[in-house]
């Protein structure tokens, strides 16, 4: 502790500390961008002084005792939000600082520690700052885009758009879709069928909207549409509140056939027909299928006159055959509990 009592630190913890107190003062027009510019200019002179003084590990335990005691009634300044705060400017130091910085300071200081301690490079990173800033994500809903692979699903799934869309809303469109489609928050018998995974979606429909992806708005489920007199029925039907349009969904349990481009492609051009506004752009069409080939799909896109994509999804939990109807439901424990306290009333 010896090295630190020097007038290079005594001049540093000054310097600080007045840089801080000029901090407070704005922070009250503008707290989280404020505070972690301060952030990013503290974790600067960290690594420089280190750097040119030698200052080694004891250097981040005084300097979080005795700004601590300064500003008592400030909680950043704790030894481990120092070490996060050196860590975090060591992560981006190498990136340039005015196209960086400005991105970090619009996300809240604890989104910027789950990013830089789950995502493995910068580029992972900004993208999960971007999303964030862009749909303002919860550090809860954070943590799960990013232990699902969200920058690797984004724009997977295989589609005509580029062919039938405008070069604007292709890109957009391509963005909105997801592959694969993650449904870890199901939990199904091992030989469910269609109408199960719609039902479990359905009850899930907060989760399934979150993993959609922000703009989905749930337009109707089993969507009946009339065609010279026949009844069809479209699996779930949503309205895209940033493309523009509507978006026809179909359920498949099996592998992606070719025939089901065609359904699709049906589907798509009686809502463009019956529902699709002045201002609305054409309907899309996607497919969420057990798995696919991506030359079979192509192949089947190859002739389809409507804009359709074509994704995976994917369940991590998946009870046996039988299982799930031998559960008790809340219901019968309920029954339960009551004929149990009849009998110790008596």
């Amino acid at each position: 502790m010896k090295i630190l009592d020097t007038n290079e630190y005594k001049n540093f913890i000054a310097e600080v500390k007045e840089k801080f107190k000029n901090s407070q003062i704005k922070a009250s027009i503008k707290v989280n961008s404020v505070l972690l510019e301060f952030y990013w200019y503290l974790g600067s002179e960290i690594i420089k002084r280190q750097k040119e003084f030698n200052w080694g590990s004891n250097f981040i335990t005084q300097l979080s005792q005795d700004l601590s005691k300064e500003f008592s009634n400030i909680k950043g300044f704790s030894k481990s939000n120092l070490q996060y705060i050196r860590r975090w400017y060591l992560f981006y130091c190498n990136e340039k600082v005015e196209q960086v910085v400005p991105l970090l300071v619009k996300v809240p200081w604890g989104h910027n520690i789950v990013i830089i301690s789950k995502c493995k490079n910068i580029e992972t990173a900004l993208f999960y700052v971007s999303k964030t800033i862009e749909n303002g994500y919860s550090r809860a809903v954070l943590v799960h885009q990013i232990e699902s692979g969200l920058h690797l699903r984004i724009g997977g799934s295989i589609s005509n758009f580029d062919k039938k869309l405008p070069s604007i809303q292709s890109d957009l469109a391509k963005e909105a879709l997801k592959d694969p489609y993650c449904f870890d928050f199901l939990t199904l018998s091992e030989r469910y069928n269609e109408r199960e995974l719609e039902d479990a979606l359905m009850e899930n429909i907060s989760s399934f909207l979150l993993e959609l992806g922000v703009g989905f708005a749930f337009v109707g489920r089993q969507y009946k549409v009339d065609v010279d007199g026949d009844e069809f029925r479209i699996d779930l039907l949503f309205y895209h509140t940033k493309l523009y349009c509507y978006v026809v969904v179909e359920l498949k349990v099996v592998d992606f056939q070719p025939e089901f481009a065609g359904k699709l492609n049906f589907y798509t051009s009686v809502i463009d027909d019956t529902l699709k506004g002045e201002r609305d752009n054409p309907t899309i069409g996607l497919i969420i299928c057990k798995s696919k080939k991506s030359t079979i799909v192509e192949y089947a896109l190859k002739g389809i006159d409507k804009p359709l994509g074509v994704s995976e999804y994917q369940l991590t939990t998946v009870l046996p055959k039988g299982f799930k109807s031998s559960l008790p439901q809340i219901k019968e424990i309920e029954d339960e509990l009551n004929r149990l306290e009849s009998n110790d009333d008596e």
